[in-house]
């Protein structure tokens, strides 16, 4: 690999979304009163959130929190609205509106965890740069062993090209295939740029944890689906070590891909515990998928999208192409009558905070972000001082580097959806200018913080011909507040929840027996307030 990366030729590429950090602290000390926790959270375009600093008086709310939150609350106001108006809309102008109110949502979201495997599915015609969508597994794999030599990734829809680490590049058998170019991508991040490489043609296949056996960590491939005839990006270990394994867009944009968080799969890997919502992957209108109530309209942005393909290498002269003639001088992505790659976005969403509104914006819908994303200048809209934020985030880059962003607690954030709006309030949202794929900056990125309390699924589409993406979901029920022994919970509030309460009593984050379960009241400590939550759900049960 390192002879390559000295004769290779370069191409920029926003293999997730291109980042540029506005507002950065300077320093990494920890402001005074304030206290510093580690996470190990996801961000857009494969940054890591690794640790969260907050006032003493004020923690975070984290998902670890969720059974214990009855966060959804149905918000009547009066009669309903017509027309196309935000909740804000409606009170403003006195007519009132039925919505869904979802508060405090935490700061960090679910992980949408795959298993991929890679296989020789390719078309060996040159000129045929087409992906092909596959229902089921196509082609040999590149191992003798499948089962084992699986990559674990994420389904990522703010990756605008599927990427594959360089360690599960060596595991899946990409590299020993001598399936690498010498074609090399420039990956641009927060804190830099890494250099990663493209790859020869290739089958890329995924499905849900759920594929994985919890005993033997083999998996099944019997109800995978992919594309054949991808060309992807595969990381560099001395360039690009921390990006993540993702399939993204140009595979979402052809099926129907359901995230049932109501059904969590948990994995321990290596002795490390893996926890994401069962995902099925599906031809866009197949039987199998569930029925929604819900509906979220998106676009395919930049609108003029109208392929999925890879750029080839056509040799003019001999040693034009020394990965062969047809080789990939690009990655398969989205591509329009424009050189960029589409992505996902909301039709519409409306930021409240005080007297300040900032309306009808277009954020993207990423899945491979835990967190949401407001761009420096929504925050001016609502006059949020990045020099006083409540709450900052150190997040590390694919290179390696870390810097430290503001992060805020926004009164409303409103997602235009059918037939009820879906809103938020005091919503935890970090500041980032994210490079649009349309050019400047995006207004934002919503994270699956916002989408931790639902089952739901992304219907792809927005190409030439094709009908317009949307998402469908509905909520989860809430979670029986007081229920939170074992660790997991066990459906009523009974002597062990007390008992697992009083061993943590009057601890705060820095005790030795602090239990952020048992602390219901979300204070950062436990005390009477949990203890009061328990008691008013004393022997009920979960339905």
């Amino acid at each position: 690999m390192k002879n390559k990366l000295i004769e290779s030729r370069t191409h920029p590429i926003l293999c997730s979304v291109l980042i540029i950090i506005c507002c950065v602290s300077p320093a990494f000390a920890v402001r005074p009163g304030w206290e510093r926790k580690e996470v190990d959270w996801r961000g857009p375009a494969g940054l890591k959130v690794k640790a969260v600093r907050y006032p003493q008086d004020r923690p975070v709310p984290t998902e670890q929190g969720r059974a214990a939150r009855q966060p959804i609350v149905s918000e009547s106001r009066g009669l309903t609205v017509k027309g196309d108006v935000s909740a804000l809309e409606a009170i403003q102008g006195g007519t009132g509106i039925l919505a869904y109110v979802i508060d405090s949502p935490p700061i960090d979201g679910f992980v949408p965890w795959i298993a991929v495997g890679i296989t020789d599915a390719r078309s060996y015609d040159w000129m045929d740069t087409i992906a092909y969508n596959e229902n089921a597994v196509t082609g040999n794999y590149l191992t003798a062993s499948p089962q084992t030599d699986y990559a674990l990734g994420i389904f990522d829809t703010g990756a605008s090209a599927h990427t594959l680490n360089v360690f599960d590049a060596a595991l899946t058998g990409v590299l020993d295939e001598g399936l690498v170019t010498s074609v090399m991508v420039t990956l641009t991040g927060a804190t830099g740029d890494a250099n990663a490489w493209v790859s020869q043609p290739v089958g890329v296949f995924l499905d849900g944890l759920e594929a994985i056996d919890a005993s033997s960590l083999e998996v099944n491939d019997v109800n995978m689906a992919g594309q054949s005839n991808m060309s992807i990006v595969v990381g560099d270990i001395d360039e690009s070590p921390n990006m993540p394994t993702v399939v993204g867009c140009p595979l979402a944009i052809f099926f129907t891909t359901v995230i049932r968080n109501g059904q969590q799969i948990t994995l321990n890997l290596g002795g490390e515990e893996i926890v994401g919502p069962e995902i099925s992957v599906y031809p866009q209108d197949d039987p199998r998928i569930p029925s929604y109530p819900n509906k979220i309209n998106l676009e395919l942005r930049p609108t003029d999208g109208a392929s999925v393909l890879y750029f080839p290498c056509i040799e003019i002269e001999e040693g034009d192409c020394p990965d062969g003639d047809g080789s990939p001088q690009m990655p398969t992505t989205v591509w329009g009558f424009l050189p960029t790659q589409s992505l996902f976005f909301t039709s519409r969403t409306d930021l409240t905070h005080g007297i300040r509104t900032s309306q009808q914006k277009k954020f993207m819908f990423d899945t491979g972000a835990e967190v949401t994303v407001i761009s420096e200048a929504q925050a001016a809209e609502l006059e949020l001082n990045p020099q006083e934020p409540d709450f900052e985030v150190e997040i590390m880059g694919i290179a390696g580097d870390f810097i430290v962003v503001p992060g805020f607690y926004i009164d409303r954030l409103e997602i235009s959806a059918t037939p009820q709006w879906l809103t938020y309030t005091n919503v935890p949202v970090i500041m980032v200018d994210i490079g649009s794929p349309e050019g400047g900056v995006m207004d934002g990125i919503v994270g699956m913080n916002l989408f931790m309390d639902m089952d739901f699924y992304i219907r792809g589409g927005g190409l030439a011909g094709q009908d317009q993406p949307y998402i469908k979901f509905q909520f989860l029920p809430p979670g029986l507040a007081g229920d939170i022994a074992p660790s997991a919970g066990n459906g009523k509030v009974d002597i062990f929840d007390l008992a697992t309460l009083a061993n943590a009593w009057l601890a705060t984050p820095l005790s030795p027996d602090w239990n952020s379960q048992a602390d219901m009241f979300s204070d950062a400590i436990i005390n009477f307030k949990d203890y009061a939550i328990l008691a008013g759900n004393w022997l009920q049960e979960s339905n």
